[in-house]
């Protein structure tokens, strides 16, 4: 898992300072620990026992790769030294058609701009390597670091939106962004 030289971790997407990774059941101490921080768990629902992380990391996370090709909840990796920051997703908003993108960072790497730059390469992947016709992001309303992420990325502010899902339906509205594949790959051209 950690540590890794990330020519060896299988990693398929990279930025200038992070590569993305599927999660592998050796992930899971890692994962459990940060669901186990209640500062990163603050917007997420709250720190989660064990056993539900391991319900989420089994459902939403091992199996959704194979459910859904080319979607998924990645750990995201520094290049440096191939140590674990947090994870990013683009993946089903529960109980909707729409896909989303996300992240969550461990609060070591919080303030280093490591959301924003793979979120954003996780964008162009949707885009253009998926030909996503648009893509959503959300958040909780008093979550500000994380909708200035979203609106930093080029997802426009659309409101609020609430979520019958049991995940979401507790948080109540959550601040919406969203965009369309061509008026974002507009406003960024490859280079």
């Amino acid at each position: 898992m950690a540590g890794l030289p990330i020519t060896d971790a299988g990693c398929w997407l990279a930025t200038r300072r992070l590569a993305l990774r599927r999660f592998t059941d050796g992930d899971f101490d890692w994962f459990a620990a940060l669901y186990g921080d209640a500062d990163v768990t603050r917007h997420l629902g709250g720190v989660k026992s064990r056993s539900d992380a391991r319900a989420l990391f089994d459902a939403r996370i091992l199996r959704y790769y194979e459910e859904h090709p080319g979607l998924g909840m990645w750990i995201t990796l520094q290049l440096s030294d191939g140590q674990p920051i947090g994870f990013h997703l683009l993946n089903h908003i529960r109980g909707e058609s729409i896909v989303q993108v996300g992240f969550t960072i461990a609060k070591p790497a919080w303030g280093m701009g490591y959301a924003t730059e793979m979120a954003e390469a996780l964008l162009r992947y949707g885009f253009v390597d998926l030909q996503l016709p648009r893509i959503a992001g959300m958040a909780n309303r008093d979550n500000v670091a994380s909708q200035r992420v979203l609106a930093k990325i080029g997802l426009e502010p659309r409101g609020e939106r609430a979520f019958s899902h049991p995940d979401y339906a507790s948080a109540g509205p959550m601040a919406w962004f969203e965009r369309e594949a061509g008026d974002w790959l507009a406003d960024h051209p490859a280079v």
